[in-house]
């Protein structure tokens, strides 16, 4: 079955896309929402336009489309794309957000698509270490939880952040995959990647309370170009 990917260029929707193609199903889009206001109920919205570029390291086509950020006018936004695709199956990174997932769940219905949510349910700390272990490189984009402070923009994740990650959520139920938008990330690099992202210039923004790790330039270095 041919599948479109809700897709951000996070950590969740590219393990999500991932998961999703190693079967028999073949994931032909990536279909990015840039929201037009700073945040969105639906969708990921820091660094989104870097998605194209980790969409050309996926070497998936990318369908990158605006949306007005307004709630629930968004899903009329991601049902106008997705109409003009020849899929049969819609796949996100959806963990534990019933908001998302029962909009998603409503949506892919109404136009005959399957949702495919391989992540859904999953224990955040297993998930997390599970992504370290197929050896994504995942970089702290967005902070807004107890716990999580300015150190923690433009950070790797590591077995080190995992185990901080595990503390926070048992001192103040922190969500340890951030879904929600307790944190964003971006990836950088996996082993299935035909290329790697480098960072050249980024702004670090920092209010007390939450902040971002805003890329302003990187570019697309291919493997074969690190030996």
């Amino acid at each position: 079955m041919r599948l479109a990917s809700l897709y951000s260029g996070g950590k969740d929707s590219t393990y999500a896309t991932y998961l999703a193609s190693r079967g028999v199903d073949e994931v032909a889009y990536l279909v990015t929402m840039r929201s037009m206001r700073d945040d969105s109920w639906m969708f990921h919205t820091v660094n989104i336009h870097l998605a194209p570029l980790v969409a050309r390291a996926l070497r998936i086509e990318n369908i990158y489309a605006e949306t007005v950020g307004e709630k629930e006018r968004e899903l009329e936004d991601l049902r106008r794309v997705l109409t003009g695709l020849e899929v049969g199956g819609l796949v996100t990174g959806a963990i534990a957000s019933t908001y998302q997932r029962s909009r998603i769940d409503r949506l892919c219905n109404e136009l005959g698509l399957k949702h495919v949510a391989p992540l859904w349910g999953m224990d955040g700390y297993r998930l997390l270490g599970e992504m370290l272990s197929e050896g994504m490189v995942m970089l702290v984009t967005a902070v807004a939880a107890r716990g999580l402070n300015e150190r923690w923009l433009g950070r790797i994740l590591d077995e080190d952040a995992l185990e901080e990650l595990g503390a926070l959520n048992r001192l103040y139920g922190l969500n340890v995959c951030g879904e929600g938008g307790e944190m964003e990330t971006l990836v950088l690099d996996a082993p299935w990647f035909k290329g790697r992202l480098e960072i050249v210039k980024a702004e670090r923004l920092w209010d007390g309370v939450r902040g971002a790790f805003l890329v302003e330039e990187a570019r697309l270095v291919p493997k074969d170009a690190d030996t």
